[in-house]
């Protein structure tokens, strides 16, 4: 019943004007900040980890900014998901290389895990007249997920597979022409992944950027959404001409030291709320 209700009022914020929506936001990362401890805590490590030279001053602003822009983000689920779609064509903006985005050529998007990246989907589906597929993971409670899952399809004809439907769908569907929204710069642990440098670190990586641009033989174009006063913009980056190579490991290391440079640009809109270094090479300990 409590989680209808949040999803109601969420859906119910698609009325609001914009900036009252980020005032909500904001208050509700304020209150996240004070209220949930061990999270603040995961931050504050990846943090002072990743950026070593920061002050602890400039680390505990971060990390309420970072607080912030997660609940924003999803705040903004309720227009982009329940909102008229002339409001969302106004308020989602897509620059840079959309040609990239043309063709049936096979397309692997590079999408990082930065705070609007829901945002990045929706305006794919919305306006690019083309199929895009992409990798869901199920949500622990079905209500949400439920939610999620009606949100994220309710543009285009796109796939969402799961993670336990294996590699074979995804790949039909890229050799097809569809291309695949993926993002796989999280630790979905060692299993999978190889352990390659971010910001200087080892970190649990999962090498699927190279392995399906190689299987499909397709290229790899990264989209990169940022969160602004207006909305969101979404920007096409060229294809990179370089990968994949026949090393997966350096294909995967140099995925990480790209997606460094676009933190970089946005540092607190990317998803430090995650464990990122939870999975550590044998002799090392997690720092959480």
């Amino acid at each position: 019943m409590l989680t209808r209700f949040a999803l109601f009022l969420i859906a119910a914020t698609a009325v609001l004007p914009l900036t009252w929506v980020r005032l909500l936001g904001k208050c509700l990362g304020l209150f996240l900040y004070v209220a949930v401890g061990r999270r603040r805590r995961v931050v504050q490590i990846n943090l002072k980890r990743c950026f070593a030279d920061w002050s602890d001053e400039r680390i505990k602003q971060a990390t309420v900014d970072i607080f912030v822009h997660f609940a924003q983000a999803w705040l903004d689920r309720g227009w982009l998901w329940h909102g008229s779609e002339t409001l969302i064509r106004q308020r989602l903006h897509m620059v840079g290389d959309l040609n990239a985005l043309q063709g049936n050529e096979p397309t692997v998007l590079f999408a990082p895990h930065f705070v609007g990246l829901d945002a990045g989907w929706t305006a794919l589906t919305l306006l690019i007249p083309r199929q895009f597929n992409t990798i869901y993971t199920d949500q622990a409670n079905k209500i949400s997920d439920a939610w999620i899952l009606q949100g994220r399809r309710r543009f285009g004809d796109g796939q969402l597979f799961g993670r336990i439907e294996g590699v074979k769908p995804i790949l039909q569907g890229l050799k097809a022409g569809n291309p695949l929204y993926l993002l796989p710069d999280m630790n979905f642990g060692p299993e999978e992944s190889v352990f390659v440098p971010f910001y200087g670190l080892p970190a649990a990586t999962v090498p699927s950027l190279s392995r399906f641009s190689k299987l499909a033989r397709a290229k790899v174009v990264p989209v990169v959404t940022r969160m602004t006063q207006n909305g969101y913009t979404i920007e096409v980056m060229a294809a990179w001409s370089d990968f994949p190579s026949s090393d997966p490991i350096a294909d995967t290391a140099l995925m990480n030291e790209r997606l460094q440079a676009y933190i970089d640009t946005m540092p607190t809109q990317y998803y430090w709320v995650h464990k990122r270094f939870k999975d550590q090479p044998a002799g090392m300990s997690a720092p959480y």
